[in-house]
């Protein structure tokens, strides 16, 4: 994600509301974030889809790597023999089918 410009990138919610048009054609020429502030506290940001996308991506890739740490810590894993023998069963099951 782009480095948030405290100056450009922080929007009360009256402001954003009355120049949408003009922010989202600038977040999509810079790519920064919008921070829209509601009673002087952030409430909302806005993103391109792109990055949207990355954030996603990444969290679901982090969270599957967690959990793949948490099975081998667990003992709930296989070793490559192992896993070679199941897929060779399955395979003769599904030969046979």
């Amino acid at each position: 994600m782009k480095k948030l410009i405290i100056s450009k990138d922080i929007v009360p919610v009256n402001e954003f509301k009355t120049g949408i048009s003009k922010y989202l054609k600038s977040l999509k020429e810079t790519g920064h974030p919008v921070i829209i502030t509601q009673n002087g506290r952030p409430a909302g940001v806005v993103i391109t889809p792109r990055e949207y996308d990355k954030l996603t991506y990444t969290s679901l890739f982090i969270e599957s790597v967690n959990q793949g740490l948490e099975d081998v810590e667990s003992g709930d894993s296989y070793s490559t023999e192992e896993l070679k023998e199941k897929i060779k069963a399955a395979r003769s099951l599904r030969n046979k089918q």
